[in-house]
């Protein structure tokens, strides 16, 4: 359990706490933005042991960044960018002929590994399940940089100027690559209503 205060702290606090050698810091760090993380890399990535091994280096690089760690920015925002370079390195180190992002470790697409609430009604799952199919397949239609910042919006929940700073792009040109995401999506998605 986390005490009172690590609820009540800033990322940036806790980050500074755990620099100064506090480990429930780091932990509730953790578990803070464990699942957001991994859905982000999940979602680039669509190879569970990939994400799974990716988030172990991206928590991995925190762990070992922090006596340097500077709050010039939102924790979130340096936290996702460390995931992004993390998942750019493993993507040059990857053979050229495989697409992490579009293919499960055993040859399933991303879109065959995401269940219906099982509490729902089986006429419900089924509903829900075309609903999740068709947005990830629009997802996955995306080119890579409006797919990146469509995902650290929607899974990392970052603003436009944190996208803009944790890609190395200009806001107008974040701005741009969700405008033309979201236009993109809402033209792919018609197609399924």
């Amino acid at each position: 359990m986390l005490r009172m205060t690590e609820a009540l702290d800033s990322d940036e606090a806790l980050m500074l706490r755990y620099s100064a050698g506090d480990v429930r810091a780091f932990e509730a760090l953790y578990l803070r933005h464990e699942v957001k993380v991994w859905r982000y890399i999940y979602r680039s990535v669509c190879n569970q042991a990939t994400a799974d091994e990716l988030m172990q280096d991206v928590w991995f690089a925190v762990a070992q960044a922090a006596s340097r760690y500077q709050p010039t920015a939102r924790f979130t925002t340096w936290l996702f960018t460390l995931a992004r370079h993390r998942m750019i390195d493993r993507h040059r180190r990857a053979e050229p002929h495989h697409s992490p992002e579009l293919i499960h470790e055993h040859g399933e697409r991303c879109i065959d590994q995401l269940p219906a609430e099982a509490s729902c009604e089986p006429s419900q799952q089924v509903q829900s399940i075309q609903h999740t199919n068709a947005l990830i397949t629009a997802v996955e239609q995306l080119p890579a940089e409006q797919r990146e910042a469509f995902l650290m919006q929607a899974e990392g929940e970052l603003s436009i100027e944190e996208i803009s700073v944790a890609t190395g792009v200009s806001f107008e040109t974040v701005k741009s690559r969700l405008r033309y995401a979201r236009g993109k999506l809402k033209q792919i998605l018609q197609e399924y209503v």
